[in-house]
């Protein structure tokens, strides 16, 4: 589109044919003398102004609806998506600044000193616009609904973005020096061999977040929905948001938390996706009983209160509903301590919701509690000091 118009605003015809009006109607004025020379300046200025401004209505009314009626009627939609209404206003924009960059030799050929700024801030425009709708097209990528939330693919899409945005940014930051310096670009980029160094260390953090971001998607460790703890940290909840610099998490109280991707990395975090992947959520929980109310139920066999006890709450949990019984289900001893005899209960909770494994659990640690009694068992607790 802007190519186009690039075409069509560079023909000496346009430029002769708009040179010829202005003079036609300075003449018709009947105006002479030293007037003539600021009237034809003004009418030049006046006339690119107007060109400028008929060209945009006519990329924005004209051919936006019409490359989006286009792409509405395809079968994929990956093009409604990528051309969206912002990625053309923004392309929009640059089409003035062309017209207005082809016209300025023929509006200010007395002023060379004036033309040469004014095409110098105009070329400057143009990159920073081009910049921009690169940027904005960049940015559709993610709104790609072709691929999966979670995937890896979508995190390295979205790495790679970030990737592409550094560099189109630090391009045009090149192009417009070259500009305000009046150098060939090409020039520029091959001094910055000498000065890798700075730039390293300008860009250290980005590039350590780019490798920790590529580690982390790479070997499939974390991805947006995933629920991660850190330890150490506050971090406990649904990651929302992967880029190069943070990771954006939200916690079960609803604060948004970050955290850089090289923490993550050289650090350890907890991510609980394979237990909300598995049949089961994980009980481990132990209760010290009292050695005195430890005994022998049976003088004959030997069998103590404390192991009916453990065999008895073992089948309880097998023939629960809420428990996967095709998971470990075990009932054992710890190593005696100064606080009692430890019996943990190890078992899988067949939900895996956080309301519903608590309520479960509650349920189900609260009848041994209460059982414990018909044994004869005491379960330790410390009294706090008077």
């Amino acid at each position: 589109m802007a190519l186009q118009i690039h075409k069509l605003v560079s023909s000496h015809i346009w430029l002769e044919k708009i040179r010829i009006f202005v003079e036609q109607t300075i003449s018709l004025t009947g105006i002479q003398g030293p007037a003539v020379p600021i009237l034809r300046h003004v009418l030049l200025i006046l006339v690119t102004i107007f060109l400028a401004w008929l060209f945009y209505i006519i990329c924005r009314k004209t051919l936006v609806p019409l490359i989006m009626s286009i792409t509405k009627k395809t079968t994929v939609t990956w093009d409604s998506v990528l051309f969206n209404k912002e990625v053309l206003y923004s392309a929009c924009k640059i089409v003035p600044a062309i017209v207005v960059w082809k016209l300025l030799p023929m509006v200010f050929y007395q002023f060379p000193s004036i033309r040469l700024i004014l095409v110098r801030l105009t070329a400057i425009y143009i990159v920073v616009m081009t910049t921009r709708t690169a940027v904005v097209f960049i940015d559709s990528f993610n709104q790609l609904d072709t691929i999966s939330h979670r995937s890896s693919v979508r995190q390295y899409l979205k790495t790679f973005c970030g990737v592409l945005k550094i560099l189109m940014v630090f391009v045009a930051i090149v192009v417009i020096v070259a500009i305000l310096v009046n150098r060939s670009p090409m020039a520029l980029f091959a001094g910055l061999g000498a000065t890798s160094a700075v730039l390293m260390l300008v860009f250290k953090d980005t590039i350590e977040g780019l490798v920790s971001g590529i580690r982390l998607t790479s070997n499939n460790m974390l991805h947006v929905g995933d629920w991660i703890t850190v330890p150490n940290t506050t971090v406990d909840g649904v990651v929302k948001e992967m880029s190069l610099s943070t990771v954006k998490v939200q916690n079960f109280d609803n604060t948004m938390v970050t955290i850089s991707p090289q923490a993550l990395i050289n650090g350890s975090f907890q991510n609980w996706i394979g237990m909300e992947k598995s049949p089961g959520r994980r009980v481990k929980r132990a209760i010290y009983f009292d050695f005195r109310s430890i005994k022998f139920e049976d003088d004959d066999k030997k069998i103590t209160n404390i192991g009916k006890f453990r065999h008895a709450m073992e089948d309880y949990l097998i023939n629960r509903e809420d428990v996967n019984s095709k998971m470990l289900i075990m009932v054992r001893e710890l190593a005696a301590t100064q606080g009692g005899v430890p019996v943990e209960f190890y078992f899988f909770l067949k939900t895996k919701e956080w309301k519903n494994y608590e309520e479960n659990l509650a349920d189900i640690m609260e009848y041994i509690y209460s059982v414990a009694r018909e044994y004869d068992l005491t379960i330790y607790q410390q009294f706090p000091a008077q």
